[in-house]
């Protein structure tokens, strides 16, 4: 019985067949010739890289909470939504404030009722003792009363003038233009200092934040360009080192690594990879565009000695500058199809210049 073939290697078999015969003699028919262009599979060194696992995050980011403790009467605002400096975020319920403005005010009232009486007192004695009927220690005594009257005024406006300020923290606004990327609490929640509310970046400025061993960093300096691979992209984008932390993590022994980047709808949160250069290695490469699809299996067409085009399936690496690295199925030396009638050309014909 006939072992099962894998179905990429029937579809190979199927492309790689030993060329049509003559009906009517019987006898295998000449390679059709189709005018090709050719190029050797070549070693070349290129730049060696060491990835690290990172995540891109907002430069500009805010954790907004709330100064006064309360519970929160509404948010304003849906995640995803973008926002201006000073639009309003959320609002805490301000009765307790309302309370403590009123009060403040009554004793404002009180001080300056307090402060018309001394001073109408501290009048009457310094007429009085203009005229010699009270004593200086008599005058001195109203005196210091009326400068404890206006001292206690001005205790009384500043605590109107801080539960005023309080009570416009009531009302929570973003800090920066931005987008709301996460909501932690919902309205009733209860609103404390220090707690987030909600997180606010600005989408425009994004960093890479990597964790590097301390041999990578030997060859980095600042400004330096970093390649990073991005979840979504095709390709890898250039980064910008923008700063080292100067100490290692404790627990990993690797130092923070930030750097900027850009990039068309690129999101905070994405996984990415940053590729740090390490050295050089060797690698076999041929033409970009040697690479063509047979039955959905990506390859390249090889010529052998005898001058006939044969496919066979690759497996690729990195692309840079037109070339394709190929980390199987080529030696170095054997020359693939490059250009001519490639995409009219199946295996078995002959090459032809």
């Amino acid at each position: 019985m006939l072992k099962q073939l894998p179905i990429s290697l029937f579809f190979v078999a199927l492309l790689t067949g030993c060329g049509s015969q003559d009906p009517a003699s019987g006898q295998a028919a000449a390679p059709r010739v189709v005018p090709v262009e050719t190029a050797p599979a070549a070693l070349v060194r290129v730049t060696a890289h060491q990835p690290t696992p990172a995540t891109l995050v907002a430069e500009q980011q805010v954790q907004v909470a709330s100064r006064l403790m309360g519970y929160i009467r509404s948010i304003d605002v849906v995640e995803g939504q973008s926002v201006a400096v000073g639009q309003r975020l959320f609002s805490v319920d301000p009765v307790d404030l309302q309370g403590q403005v009123q009060q403040s005010r009554a004793g404002v009232k009180q001080a300056e009722d307090a402060l018309a009486d001394a001073s109408l007192e501290y009048k009457r004695f310094e007429a009085l003792y203009k005229e010699e009927a009270v004593t200086r220690q008599q005058f001195e005594k109203m005196k210091l009363q009326h400068d404890i009257a206006e001292s206690r005024l001005s205790q009384a406006r500043a605590g109107l003038d801080t539960a005023t300020g309080q009570l416009r923290y009531a009302s929570v606004t973003s800090p920066i233009a931005g987008v709301v990327t996460r909501k932690l609490a919902h309205a009733g929640d209860l609103a404390a200092p220090g707690r987030p509310v909600l997180v606010v970046e600005n989408p425009g400025r994004l960093q890479v934040e990597t964790q590097v061993p301390e041999p990578v960093l030997g060859g980095l300096k600042a400004g330096a360009q970093i390649l990073v691979e991005v979840e979504g992209q095709e390709r890898p984008l250039s980064a910008r080192l923008a700063r080292v932390s100067p100490a290692a993590d404790p627990v990993t022994r690797t130092f923070l690594v930030k750097l900027d980047i850009d990039g068309a709808g690129l999101k905070s949160g994405l996984f990415a990879r940053a590729l740090f250069p390490a050295g050089e290695r060797e690698v076999l490469t041929v033409p970009a565009a040697a690479l063509v699809r047979r039955a959905g299996i990506e390859g390249v067409f090889v010529v052998g000695a005898d001058g006939i085009a044969r496919f066979r399936m690759v497996r690729t690496g990195a692309r840079q500058d037109g070339a394709v690295e190929v980390q199987a199925g080529l030696s170095a030396g054997e020359r693939v199809v490059t250009g001519g009638a490639l995409e009219q050309l199946e295996s078995g014909d002959k090459a032809g210049a």
